[in-house]
């Protein structure tokens, strides 16, 4: 797909993944114990052909840039690419990027060095395995100008996507950008001839949902954004693409999930632990690329687990698992119990890790999980330092609480980043 540039949008201030998004853009926020978000969309498009991908950030960058220089490295006889965009002061926009479709239209110009007949522009905070070669092969042959991925979804599922009313032969007739509750939602619903053409046999999901990916035509992609007061896609440019061009709807029946919020995040990272995850992560012809970290094979002493993904570089010494994604270099310690909960693991060892196991400086936790520690419903975020004898459970006195460390949003604990959790505290 040398004839198609790849772009992915991870500007935004991700404030509802707070406070993952402290000190790091979303793309960057890590998934599944050893990836980062960016991962997905960018191995996606490797595996889809698409070779030659733009970044485009504005926020907290400096992690992932630095994750995509030491991960997506391309042979010297090789055209592909993985750069960042960073948004920029130039002599036409002195503004940060106002909006999605903003981004794109102040970083065109570096897409125009570039021989391309489409412009495929993607999320950086979804979660999905899709091959884009299928919804080019939609766009090429309906002959679209805009081509939208779709999902299907139920009428409660509604006011979080942008909803589209679509013909039978697929083509979008009208959008509408995440309806209120009680919006009359009958004339978006998939009409009867086209759910047996694209095999919807689930009779509660009844309408089409915008996954946030979509394919451009160059010249119709320059000429959408020539109105500098449209700026986002799903608010402003869709809805004005669907009256004034072709408009095509490309069906996507698989796992696909929005992880913008805390909420949204510990779900997705849960469901990886089911007997039979809908995304597979154990499935060599479409892995997911990371940065290679060459770290050894975890050690597991004395430890009982149900349900748990333990990555690379762990120690784990007589604890008790239960539903828990385990990231690389976490250290364990014994005695500690850890039920649905994912921690992220860590950037580096503190020192030796097996001595770590052994003996520590009183006055500050050894990185990792302590002795004795209880963790149940919880995000712990790298190079955390949990102490000995820490509880650590959802039952907080209200929404958004917050402490010295951690937060709590949408029922789930965070420990913050670098978070120093004292011997015997109580969250």
């Amino acid at each position: 797909m040398q004839n198609v540039l790849g772009i992915i949008l991870g500007g935004g201030e991700g404030k509802r993944l707070y406070p993952l998004t402290k000190h790091r853009s979303k793309p960057a926020v890590p998934i599944a114990g050893k990836y980062r978000l960016i991962d997905i969309p960018v191995s996606n498009c490797i595996h889809s052909g698409i070779e030659r991908i733009f970044i485009l950030t504005q926020f907290n960058s400096e992690s992932l840039n630095r994750h995509i220089l030491l991960t997506y490295k391309f042979d010297g006889f090789h055209e592909g690419f993985v750069t960042i965009l960073a948004a920029e002061q130039t002599m036409e926009s002195m503004d940060w990027f106002q909006g999605t479709a903003d981004a794109v239209r102040k970083s065109v110009r570096h897409f125009e060095r570039h021989v391309a007949e489409d412009y495929l522009i993607l999320a950086g905070d979804h979660i999905y395995q899709m091959d884009y070669r299928q919804m080019i092969d939609t766009h090429r042959r309906s002959r679209a100008d805009v081509t939208l991925a779709v999902s299907p979804i139920t009428p409660q599922e509604a006011e979080g996507f942008g909803v589209m009313r679509v013909d039978a032969s697929g083509r979008v007739v009208d959008f509408l950008e995440k309806p209120k509750p009680g919006t009359d939602l009958s004339p978006y619903e998939v009409p009867g001839e086209l759910r047996d053409k694209i095999g919807l046999k689930d009779p509660d999901r009844t309408l089409l949902g915008s996954m946030g990916v979509y394919l451009f035509r160059r010249p119709v992609l320059h000429e959408a954004l020539k109105d500098h007061e449209k700026q986002d896609f799903g608010k402003h440019i869709i809805p004005a693409a669907i009256h004034s061009m072709r408009t095509q709807a490309h069906f996507f029946d698989g796992y696909w999930r929005d992880v913008g919020t805390i909420g949204a995040f510990f779900d997705a990272n849960m469901d990886l632990l089911s007997n039979t995850p809908e995304i597979r992560l154990f499935n060599e012809p479409i892995k997911i690329y990371t940065h290679s970290r060459f770290l050894p094979g975890s050690k597991i002493l004395g430890v009982e687990a149900e349900c748990a993904i333990i990555c690379e570089g762990c120690i784990l010494e007589e604890a008790s698992l239960r539903n828990a994604l385990i990231g690389v270099r976490t250290i364990v310690q014994k005695g500690a119990r850890i039920e649905n909960t994912y921690i992220m693991g860590a950037d580096y060892y503190d020192r030796d890790p097996e001595a770590q196991l052994k003996e520590r400086d009183p006055s500050w936790p050894a990185l990792g999980i302590g002795e004795d520690c209880v963790i149940s419903g919880a995000i712990v975020d790298k190079n955390a330092r949990i102490g000995r004898g820490v509880r650590i459970n959802p039952k907080q006195p209200h929404e958004n609480y917050a402490g010295h460390g951690y937060m709590v949003r949408d029922g789930i604990t965070v420990i913050e980043k670098d978070a120093v959790i004292p011997d015997g505290a109580v969250i």
